[in-house]
């Protein structure tokens, strides 16, 4: 069943103003899970790439691909550790599928989503149960691709989507870390969440709410 309701890039664009806000506003939060298994940086870590960003977006009322496009090369070359080259990749990749097509509907949103999912699980080689963002992402996209199929609308594959992700983050909690830092941990690692895919889960659930506000028929 085919879903026309759909959002143009220029409205969509203030949503990555809203990716920025939320980082900041959990920054410590996000540190702190990371506290817990790796180097208790990655709230600080990704706020300042994700300010910078906001910085360079001043004034350009750039749309959401541009806008995606100029925090994903800001996150690749100015955040360092592994988490810049993630995000970096993420958002670059969504920003180029979406480039392409001009307006966000159920089917460019979901080709956006599989291709920086895939793009990530190419660079790091992590896969569900690794204790990683995937296990966030993974879940997500399935849940968006099922709803899709069943024809729901736009909007319910969002909702559909970020309950998988919150569910996926959940999950982390009872893995033993297999890459990173906190692979080192080994069984130490078990009951905490993965502070990557807490950040992840955050940013989906922020895109999601951001697109849904602002679907027009």
């Amino acid at each position: 069943m085919s879903d026309s309701v759909s959002v143009s890039l220029t409205e969509a664009g203030p949503i990555v103003h809203d990716l920025v806000a939320v980082i900041v506003r959990d920054a410590q939060r996000l540190s702190e899970l990371d506290g817990a298994i790796g180097d208790g940086d990655h709230g600080i870590n990704m706020s300042k790439g994700f300010r910078l960003a906001d910085t360079r977006l001043a004034g350009q009322h750039a749309d959401l691909a541009q806008a995606l496009r100029i925090l994903g090369d800001t996150l690749m070359d100015d955040i360092g550790g592994s988490m810049g080259p993630i995000y970096g990749t993420f958002f670059g990749e969504m920003a180029q599928r979406l480039g392409d097509v001009g307006r966000v509907d159920r089917a460019s949103f979901a080709a956006a989503l599989d291709a920086a999912t895939r793009a990530l699980q190419e660079l790091g080689g992590a896969v569900p149960g690794d204790k990683t963002l995937i296990d966030v992402l993974v879940p997500a996209l399935a849940a968006y691709d099922a709803a899709a199929t069943r024809g729901d609308s736009i909007a319910d594959c969002l909702v559909a989507m970020n309950g998988a992700a919150a569910e996926g983050l959940e999950a982390t909690r009872g893995m033993i870390a297999k890459l990173g830092r906190a692979s080192r941990l080994g069984e130490r690692s078990r009951g905490a969440l993965d502070p990557g895919a807490a950040s992840c889960e955050l940013l989906l659930a922020t895109l999601g709410d951001g697109l849904r506000r602002r679907l027009v028929p």
